[in-house]
Formats: C-alpha cells, structure tokens, sequence
C-alpha cells in the first residue's frame, strides 16, 4: 500500500508560470486544493510509466480550468511538492501563446462578436440607419452585450449572431497558436535538452524567446484555461479545476482582475469557456470541485447539471 504523502510546509515564496508580469498570491485554499490533487497525480504518473511503480521518464501535465479558478497558484504548489520530491518540474504559461498580445486580443474578441452580430442582421435584412445609430451608442458605452436588450428581437438576434462568431474564434487556432504549444510538449518529450519558449507582455515590443534548460526536468506542467483541448496534443494527465460561470465570476470580482470584470461581455466569454471546458471534460485524469474536493466524470456531470 502506498503510504501517505507527508507534505511539507509551503514557503512563501516558490517558483511561478512563466508568464511575464504575472503576479500570483498563495493562499490556504490553494494549498489545500494541491494537496488533495498531488497524491492521485503521483498515481497517474506511475501508470504512465513502462516500469510498474515508477515514475515515467517526461511527463506533461496540464492544470486547466475557467478563468481566475486558481490555475496559476495551484499548479505553482504541485511544482514544488514534485521538486521536493527531487522531481524536476518547470510551469509553463499557456497564456504566452496567443496569437495576438492580450490588449489587442481583447479588442479582436469584441471586434469578432460585433462583426458577427452586424452579419447576422445583414443577413436577415434587419440592419437600417437608425439601428446602425442605436448600435455606434451602445459600442461606445460597450453595452451592446447586456442580455436585457434581447427583449428587442433585432437586438436579440444581434447578440445571438455575435455569440455564435464569438464561439467559433474563443479557444480555436484563430485565437491561439495550438501548433506552437503541442510542438514545444513534442520536444520536451523527445528529451530535448533546451527548448525556446515563448514570452509575452502587454506591448507589441514585448515579445522574446527565452531558451530554457530541461536536461533535468522531468515534469512539465502547463497552466492554461485550454490545456485540455481538442486542438491540444501532448498532454498526457489534464487536470481539470471546475468551477461553474458564477463561482468563476466571483472570484475574478474578490481578485479585480480587469477593470471590466461585471460587464456583460466578460460574462459571455466566461459562459463560452465554460461550455467549452464541458465538452472537453471526459478527458481530464483529475478532476477537482470549487470546494476542493475530487470527482469522478460521472460526479462532474451532475454537479454541472444543477447549476
């Protein structure tokens, strides 16, 4: 029987992702959270392993979830309860891997859902000059995306049209350069000694490669909202952190994380990632409820199906 994991105290300062400026708080919850992950992970490591009861040789793990569910924090403290067990582990960024740099990219999504929506009405014969006029006003006051102008049908449709564009760019190679990530997963596999790994800030002149030693990683964890997509390849154990569209909204308003977290855009966008981390579910090794406690797929269904 394998014995229990006696886990050592968390200093406050440990190794983090690798995303440029990103700033993350360790709190008791996250600690908590890892420790109820850790020991199910060092039994799915095992049973990728050719050796029974050791550990495979590279692994890739992917810690995904919603956004603000505490990716970051909790991937930071399996790293280092891996290192501590003289695992050699590194946190790779996913969010260094957007085809375009955050601030244009938030520009792009509402820019998508707009010209979706401007389509749609075309397409049905419903955009006139007045409704042009109506549109230019709620931009501006970026309120085009509230849920209660539905209750105009032309305004209904628009959002309806908006959305469906919106889905089809969130999460998908328009957005993100998939290819890149699954090339980089491929060569820490081979056991490529250094890779060059992206980095990525705010501005159009912060963007840089750094080459980064893995001669003596064994673990390579990727801390990303699509860690666990379809457009993926390289993952061998996704570890899914759920949390439904409310809880992550509560969450991102206690960590301000944007100055635009109560708009009704962000909203959308947090409702279209949940429903696509739905779909991808059944594949996640592990996964884990807001509360911190681990479920079976067949738990996860349930528990989504009552929100």
């Amino acid at each position: 029987m394998t014995q229990p994991f006696s886990f050592p105290p968390v200093p406050a300062e440990i190794p983090q992702g690798d995303m440029p400026g990103d700033r993350i708080c360790i709190g008791e919850e996250h600690i908590r959270k890892a420790q109820a992950i850790f020991p199910r992970l060092l039994e799915e490591m095992k049973q990728l392993s050719s050796t029974p009861g050791s550990m495979p040789e590279k692994t890739v793990v992917a810690v995904c979830g919603g956004s603000g569910v505490g990716k970051s924090e909790i991937a930071s403290v399996l790293a280092w309860y891996l290192n501590q067990q003289g695992i050699g582990t590194y946190i790779m960024s996913g969010d260094n891997y957007p085809r375009r740099i955050p601030r244009d990219n938030d520009l792009e999504r509402v820019r998508v859902f707009r010209q979706g929506g401007l389509q749609g009405l075309v397409a049905r014969d419903l955009l006139t000059p007045e409704r042009s006029t109506r549109l230019r006003a709620l931009w501006e006051a970026d309120t085009d995306a509230d849920p209660a102008l539905a209750a105009e049908p032309w305004l209904g449709f628009y959002q309806q049209s908006g959305r469906r564009m919106l889905t089809a760019y969130l999460g998908t190679p328009r957005e993100t350069d998939f290819d890149e990530v699954s090339r980089i997963l491929a060569l820490f596999h081979q056991g490529t000694g250094a890779i060059h790994l992206k980095r990525m800030g705010r501005e159009t002149t912060e963007l840089w490669y750094d080459r980064v030693d893995f001669s003596s990683t064994r673990v390579l964890i990727l801390e990303w909202t699509h860690g666990n997509s379809d457009w993926l390849e390289g993952v061998d154990i996704p570890v899914l952190l759920n949390s439904t569209p409310a809880e992550t909204l509560a969450h991102r308003r206690a960590r301000n994380r944007d100055g635009k977290t109560d708009s009704a855009f962000t909203t959308m966008v947090l409702e279209i990632e949940q429903k696509k981390l739905e779909s991808q579910a059944a594949k996640a090794r592990i996964i884990l409820s807001k509360q911190g406690e681990l479920m079976t797929y067949v738990d996860y269904r349930r528990r989504m199906a009552e929100c």
